[in-house]
């Protein structure tokens, strides 16, 4: 057995359908949902194949074939994948059939992907009742190909701020996945399995689609998937209310900083109260803190952007070039222009 026969062994992709007559196993036509998936360079194979399996389960859980897929990509041939490996593609998105469901994969190279051709395609086909789907980072393709003029949309926590500082008009929820109405989303990773999940509710209702996440063993996983929210992690894993509060604070305050006391007045706590609570559970000060918010904003926006590291500077809280400069060297050992420039 050859690398991309066990590759595709491993994503179940052999029960894909296959062009031609409709396999015996189905019923009726009627009862098969199909989703084109279409791969951008660099995907994320954590959140496909958590959705392939997903859909592998509720055929098992079913004991037909009741949904089925089609890997898509702009080029012919294989596209590459977050792991580096090869992903054999099925059709081009000029020769691939029509189909209610649309499913774009993103990964970590979505600033370079070639979006022309695909917002051409998705301007012919998002139209009626076909639903358009971004796993990971391919919310940005929904916004650059304007499907997202009355939806909200989620995305991977670390390319949330590229994405505000590009689309600003754009409704950024701060839940791991959105499966409602015809433009939906998640954050990446295991949130493909909720999201999925929630599509074969919608398919085949709530009791199958819990069987579906049992055989999966992920029925406990998914209660606290369900309370989790797409945005930084920091704040999701404190358990002090104050202290989340402050540090929600910070999160929406990266371009105009607040000082500590104003922070600790609106939580209803001392500014020495404050430091002890950033002691205790982060093991630092809050102006530390809050200066490593800052600081990773700016390199998301520096590697992510094509934003002028005056701009970044800006965007996130500092007035003069140079001290910018000064802090993102001690925090990353390289100056951003040495950085924008890949020194």
């Amino acid at each position: 057995m050859n690398s991309m026969t066990t590759h595709k062994h491993f994503l179940g992709l052999r029960n894909r359908p296959r062009l031609g007559p409709t396999p015996k196993t189905h019923t009726s036509p009627d009862t098969v949902h199909s989703f084109h998936f279409v791969l951008l360079p660099g995907f994320s194979m954590l959140s496909l194949t958590s959705a392939l399996e997903t859909l592998q389960n509720a055929n098992l859980c079913a004991g037909k074939t009741s949904y089925e897929w089609v890997l898509c990509g702009v080029d012919t041939g294989s596209v590459r994948s977050s792991l580096g490996t090869l992903t054999a593609l099925d059709q081009t998105l000029e020769t691939c059939g029509t189909s209610a469901d649309i499913v774009i994969v993103g990964g970590t190279d979505i600033h370079q992907a070639q979006n022309r051709r695909l917002n051409t395609w998705l301007a012919r086909r998002a139209r009626g009742d076909v639903r358009v789907t971004g796993l990971a980072t391919a919310a940005f393709i929904l916004a650059d190909a304007g499907l997202l003029d009355a939806a909200p949309v989620t995305l991977h926590w670390q390319y949330r701020d590229s994405f505000r500082e590009r689309f600003p008009h754009v409704v950024l929820d701060n839940r791991p996945h959105i499966a409602d109405g015809a433009r939906c989303s998640s954050s990446g990773g295991v949130a493909s399995i909720d999201l999925f999940l929630d599509f074969i509710a919608q398919d085949h209702g709530c009791e199958f689609s819990h069987e579906v996440a049992e055989s999966m063993n992920y029925s406990t996983i998914r209660q606290i998937q369900n309370a989790a929210s797409a945005e930084a992690p920091t704040r999701n894993r404190v358990s002090n209310p104050k202290l989340t509060a402050v540090i929600g604070a910070m999160e929406q305050t990266l371009e105009e900083p607040r000082p500590p006391s104003e922070l600790a007045c609106d939580a209803n706590i001392s500014t020495r109260q404050l430091e002890r609570l950033f002691r205790r559970y982060l093991g630092v000060t809050p102006k530390q803190y809050y200066m490593r918010l800052r600081l990773r904003r700016a390199y998301f926006l520096l590697t992510q952007t094509h934003m002028s590291v005056l701009d970044v500077a800006l965007a996130c809280g500092f007035q003069a070039s140079s001290h910018f400069s000064k802090c993102f060297r001690l925090e990353y050992g390289t100056t951003p222009a040495r950085l924008r420039r890949g020194d």
